[in-house]
Protein backbone atom coordinates (compact mmCIF):
# COMPACT_ATOMS: atom_id res chain seq x y z
CA UNK A 1 0.00 0.00 0.00
CA UNK A 2 1.24 3.42 -1.19
CA UNK A 3 -0.02 6.87 -0.89
CA UNK A 4 0.20 9.21 -4.46
CA UNK A 5 0.66 13.02 -4.13
CA UNK A 6 -2.89 13.49 -4.93
CA UNK A 7 -3.85 11.66 -1.56
CA UNK A 8 -5.38 8.55 -3.12
CA UNK A 9 -4.03 5.27 -2.03
CA UNK A 10 -2.82 2.48 -3.82
CA UNK A 11 -3.14 -1.38 -2.75
CA UNK A 12 -1.45 -3.92 -4.27
CA UNK A 13 -4.70 -6.91 -4.56
CA UNK A 14 -3.54 -9.88 -6.30
CA UNK A 15 -1.13 -10.75 -9.00
CA UNK A 16 0.84 -7.42 -9.03
CA UNK A 17 -2.52 -5.95 -9.60
CA UNK A 18 -3.40 -1.96 -8.22
CA UNK A 19 -6.31 -0.94 -7.03
CA UNK A 20 -7.10 3.28 -6.79
CA UNK A 21 -8.74 4.74 -3.76
CA UNK A 22 -9.66 8.01 -4.31
CA UNK A 23 -9.26 10.02 -1.17
CA UNK A 24 -12.51 11.18 0.80
CA UNK A 25 -13.98 14.41 0.47
CA UNK A 26 -15.36 15.95 3.51
CA UNK A 27 -18.71 17.43 3.67
CA UNK A 28 -19.42 20.36 4.17
CA UNK A 29 -21.46 22.48 6.35
CA UNK A 30 -23.72 24.53 4.92
CA UNK A 31 -25.96 27.43 6.53
CA UNK A 32 -29.43 25.49 5.31
CA UNK A 33 -28.26 22.37 7.36
CA UNK A 34 -26.98 24.30 10.63
CA UNK A 35 -30.59 25.55 10.39
CA UNK A 36 -32.15 22.19 9.55
CA UNK A 37 -30.43 20.61 12.88
CA UNK A 38 -31.39 23.93 15.00
CA UNK A 39 -35.31 23.43 13.56
CA UNK A 40 -34.81 19.81 14.28
CA UNK A 41 -33.43 20.39 17.92
CA UNK A 42 -35.81 23.10 18.37
CA UNK A 43 -38.75 20.12 17.17
CA UNK A 44 -37.78 17.78 19.91
CA UNK A 45 -41.02 17.35 22.54
CA UNK A 46 -40.15 17.72 26.13
CA UNK A 47 -39.83 14.09 27.24
CA UNK A 48 -37.48 13.64 25.25
CA UNK A 49 -35.45 16.59 26.26
CA UNK A 50 -36.08 15.38 29.79
CA UNK A 51 -34.56 12.76 29.10
CA UNK A 52 -37.82 10.37 28.71
CA UNK A 53 -38.81 8.26 25.41
CA UNK A 54 -41.54 9.96 23.93
CA UNK A 55 -44.23 6.86 22.56
CA UNK A 56 -43.71 6.19 18.96
CA UNK A 57 -45.85 7.22 16.04
CA UNK A 58 -47.01 5.21 13.55
CA UNK A 59 -46.35 6.42 10.07
CA UNK A 60 -49.31 8.19 8.29
CA UNK A 61 -50.88 6.54 5.98
CA UNK A 62 -54.17 8.34 4.06
CA UNK A 63 -55.41 5.91 1.68
CA UNK A 64 -54.70 2.70 4.06
CA UNK A 65 -56.18 4.36 7.21
CA UNK A 66 -59.25 2.42 8.83
CA UNK A 67 -62.50 2.26 6.89
CA UNK A 68 -60.71 3.33 3.33
CA UNK A 69 -60.39 1.33 0.72
CA UNK A 70 -56.67 0.54 0.23
CA UNK A 71 -56.40 -3.11 0.75
CA UNK A 72 -59.26 -3.66 -1.98
CA UNK A 73 -57.09 -1.50 -4.13
CA UNK A 74 -54.01 -3.80 -3.89
CA UNK A 75 -56.53 -7.14 -3.54
CA UNK A 76 -57.87 -6.08 -6.93
CA UNK A 77 -54.01 -5.47 -8.71
CA UNK A 78 -52.79 -8.93 -7.26
CA UNK A 79 -55.74 -10.62 -9.14
CA UNK A 80 -55.33 -8.21 -12.25
CA UNK A 81 -51.73 -10.17 -12.69
CA UNK A 82 -53.20 -13.51 -12.18
CA UNK A 83 -51.90 -14.12 -8.42
CA UNK A 84 -53.38 -16.98 -6.74
CA UNK A 85 -54.65 -17.73 -2.82
CA UNK A 86 -55.28 -13.65 -2.20
CA UNK A 87 -56.07 -13.06 1.62
CA UNK A 88 -56.56 -9.63 3.25
CA UNK A 89 -56.74 -9.83 6.80
CA UNK A 90 -57.57 -7.09 9.34
CA UNK A 91 -55.00 -7.13 12.03
CA UNK A 92 -57.33 -4.25 13.77
CA UNK A 93 -58.36 -6.72 16.39
CA UNK A 94 -55.40 -8.76 16.88
CA UNK A 95 -52.70 -7.66 18.99
CA UNK A 96 -50.51 -6.70 15.93
CA UNK A 97 -48.25 -3.27 16.33
CA UNK A 98 -46.96 -3.36 12.54
CA UNK A 99 -49.89 -2.92 10.68
CA UNK A 100 -53.40 -2.84 10.04
CA UNK A 101 -54.35 -4.77 6.75
CA UNK A 102 -52.07 -7.34 5.36
CA UNK A 103 -52.44 -8.92 2.06
CA UNK A 104 -50.98 -11.95 1.11
CA UNK A 105 -51.00 -13.72 -2.17
CA UNK A 106 -49.39 -16.09 -4.32
CA UNK A 107 -47.78 -16.33 -7.43
CA UNK A 108 -46.18 -19.09 -9.76
CA UNK A 109 -42.39 -17.36 -10.25
CA UNK A 110 -40.47 -14.81 -9.15
CA UNK A 111 -41.07 -13.05 -12.92
CA UNK A 112 -44.80 -13.29 -11.97
CA UNK A 113 -44.04 -12.19 -7.92
CA UNK A 114 -42.28 -8.95 -9.43
CA UNK A 115 -44.98 -7.88 -12.16
CA UNK A 116 -47.58 -8.48 -9.29
CA UNK A 117 -45.72 -6.20 -6.44
CA UNK A 118 -45.15 -3.54 -9.80
CA UNK A 119 -48.75 -3.42 -10.00
CA UNK A 120 -49.92 -3.16 -6.44
CA UNK A 121 -47.43 -0.17 -6.22
CA UNK A 122 -48.93 1.44 -9.36
CA UNK A 123 -52.41 1.38 -7.93
CA UNK A 124 -51.47 2.64 -5.01
CA UNK A 125 -49.15 5.51 -6.41
CA UNK A 126 -52.20 6.45 -8.44
CA UNK A 127 -54.40 6.58 -5.12
CA UNK A 128 -52.11 8.81 -3.77
CA UNK A 129 -50.28 5.85 -1.35
CA UNK A 130 -46.84 5.45 -2.83
CA UNK A 131 -44.89 2.68 -0.67
CA UNK A 132 -42.89 3.21 2.29
CA UNK A 133 -40.66 0.66 1.78
CA UNK A 134 -40.58 -2.43 -1.23
CA UNK A 135 -38.11 -5.77 0.23
CA UNK A 136 -36.97 -8.59 -1.43
CA UNK A 137 -38.07 -7.24 -5.13
CA UNK A 138 -34.57 -8.78 -6.70
CA UNK A 139 -34.89 -12.06 -5.28
CA UNK A 140 -38.60 -12.37 -6.16
CA UNK A 141 -39.41 -15.11 -3.39
CA UNK A 142 -40.91 -12.93 -1.58
CA UNK A 143 -41.49 -9.17 -2.11
CA UNK A 144 -42.80 -7.13 0.94
CA UNK A 145 -44.34 -4.02 0.34
CA UNK A 146 -44.74 -1.87 3.03
CA UNK A 147 -47.84 0.96 3.01
CA UNK A 148 -47.85 1.70 6.74
CA UNK A 149 -50.49 0.30 7.93
CA UNK A 150 -51.18 -1.75 4.85
CA UNK A 151 -48.52 -4.34 4.34
CA UNK A 152 -48.36 -6.92 1.05
CA UNK A 153 -46.98 -10.05 0.94
CA UNK A 154 -46.28 -11.22 -2.65
CA UNK A 155 -44.58 -15.08 -2.39
CA UNK A 156 -44.17 -17.64 -4.67
CA UNK A 157 -46.14 -21.10 -3.77
CA UNK A 158 -42.59 -22.57 -2.36
CA UNK A 159 -41.78 -19.50 -0.23
CA UNK A 160 -45.29 -19.41 0.72
CA UNK A 161 -46.05 -22.55 2.26
CA UNK A 162 -42.27 -22.51 3.40
CA UNK A 163 -43.03 -19.34 5.60
CA UNK A 164 -46.90 -20.08 6.05
CA UNK A 165 -47.84 -16.92 7.45
CA UNK A 166 -51.81 -18.07 7.01
CA UNK A 167 -50.73 -20.18 9.77
CA UNK A 168 -48.79 -17.28 11.86
CA UNK A 169 -52.17 -15.02 11.17
CA UNK A 170 -55.00 -17.70 11.28
CA UNK A 171 -56.83 -15.65 14.08
CA UNK A 172 -57.19 -12.50 12.17
CA UNK A 173 -60.31 -11.39 10.30
CA UNK A 174 -60.47 -12.68 6.96
CA UNK A 175 -61.29 -9.45 4.74
CA UNK A 176 -61.66 -11.19 1.19
CA UNK A 177 -60.16 -13.95 -0.79
CA UNK A 178 -61.81 -17.51 -2.40
CA UNK A 179 -61.15 -19.01 0.65
CA UNK A 180 -63.43 -16.57 2.59
CA UNK A 181 -66.33 -16.85 -0.60
CA UNK A 182 -65.99 -20.75 0.28
CA UNK A 183 -66.35 -20.44 4.13
CA UNK A 184 -69.38 -17.63 3.97
CA UNK A 185 -71.23 -20.54 1.40
CA UNK A 186 -70.28 -23.57 3.73
CA UNK A 187 -71.93 -21.89 6.62
CA UNK A 188 -75.32 -21.22 4.83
Amino acid sequence: MRELPSGATVIVVRYGEELLIPPLKKARKTATTKTATKKRAAAVPKAAAAGKSAPRKKAPATASAPGSDAWQICVRAAEDKKATAVRALDLRESQSSFADFLVICSAGNPRQSQAVADEVERLMEAAGDPPISVEGYNNGEWILVDFGDLVVNVFTESARSYYDLDRLYRDARLLTGKQAEAAATDND
